[in-house]
């Protein structure tokens, strides 16, 4: 599963991205076949266990972190 920042957020570090998306932040799901595209998810609505990449810098890089 993809994710980028919601809300016009973005960060310059991954470790930005993580620590946010470990604070519960909202994310936007970010998959053309994904059925949740476009709607907000935050780290507490996951499933334990499922590995997100998050977007970050521009959408020019990529963090992967598991659940």
């Amino acid at each position: 599963m993809t994710l980028v920042p919601a809300y016009g957020r973005d960060y310059k570090t991954g470790k930005a991205a993580v620590a946010d998306f470990n604070a519960n932040k909202d994310f936007i799901v970010s998959g053309f076949f994904d059925p949740a595209d476009g709607k907000p998810v935050n780290k507490e609505q996951l499933e334990p266990g499922t590995r997100v990449m998050i977007r970050y810098n521009r959408f020019t890089k990529i963090a992967v972190v598991k659940v």
